[in-house]
């Protein structure tokens, strides 16, 4: 029976430190960001990657998910002939909850993987040792500015997500579903108010601080060869995932408890 027991003692007691670890990595990455010596070249290729070339694919995500969103609360509505509410709760689903969320996953999966991979083969092929024989600070030029990039250009690219979401809802329920357009978009406008805009913004935030934190750290902890930057990289993603999903909740209770 102790056996057991004592496994699931080694697991928590595992889990608290690599918490401590990651929050330590955190704070240190944090306090790197705004004193100098700082690297504006690094941080606009940062800002490039995470950013503008992300934008495709949260495009892509946000305008299918409010049109199947528009179709679902249409479905649902007729059942008890509600069918005029899908404006209204597209937009909150979209601002609230579904944009921010979606935007920080698509990040995860394409930004987080990313950093990892690069930063992990830095590592293994000792190019981090190279910057410190150079007299430059890792977390400075490779961390920080990836961090600076993910909690700068997320939340925009957040709020570009809900507008397209919204817009794609709008284009299902005129073209397909039969609404007038002015008084779809009207209903959507009146019903929106700054708080959800803001809050929306700031989990998109955190959930960019999330996803370029979660790279860098595994990436820095990788292990040696191929087959260490491989479990950098899965670890990163699953990690950055499952926190935004966690930071997701905690923050939905803050923003909208009642």
């Amino acid at each position: 029976m102790a056996a057991p027991v004592a496994a699931l003692g080694r697991g928590v007691l595992g889990g608290l430190a690599a918490t401590g670890r990651f929050a330590i990595f955190s704070a240190e990455a944090l306090s790197h960001i705004l004193r100098p010596p700082l690297y504006p070249r690094e941080a606009l290729a940062a800002l490039f990657t995470i950013g503008w070339l992300s934008l495709p694919v949260v495009g892509l995500t946000a305008v299918f998910t409010g049109g199947a969103l528009a179709l679902q609360i249409y479905a649902g509505g007729a059942r008890f002939n509600a069918e005029a509410v899908v404006p209204q709760i597209v937009a909150i689903g979209m601002v609230r909850e579904l944009g921010p969320v979606l935007v920080g996953l698509m990040i995860a999966a394409r930004v987080t993987s990313s950093i990892a991979a690069e930063i992990a083969t830095m590592r293994v092929t000792e190019q981090i040792d190279a910057l410190v024989t150079l007299a430059t600070n890792p977390m400075k030029y490779l961390v920080a500015p990836r961090v600076l990039a993910g909690l700068v250009t997320v939340p925009l690219l957040t709020g570009l997500g809900d507008v397209i979401g919204v817009m794609g809802g709008w284009l299902v329920a005129t073209q397909t579903l039969g609404f007038n357009s002015a008084t779809y978009l009207a209903n959507t406008v009146d019903f929106i108010e700054a708080h959800d805009v803001w809050s929306s913004l700031a989990k998109g935030a955190v959930f960019g601080g999330i996803a370029a934190l979660s790279g860098c750290y595994f990436g820095m902890t990788s292990g040696r060869g191929a087959q260490g930057v491989g479990r950098a990289t899965k670890a990163a993603v699953e990690a950055a995932a499952v926190m935004i999903l966690a930071a997701n909740f905690l923050l939905t209770g803050v923003f909208f408890s009642v």
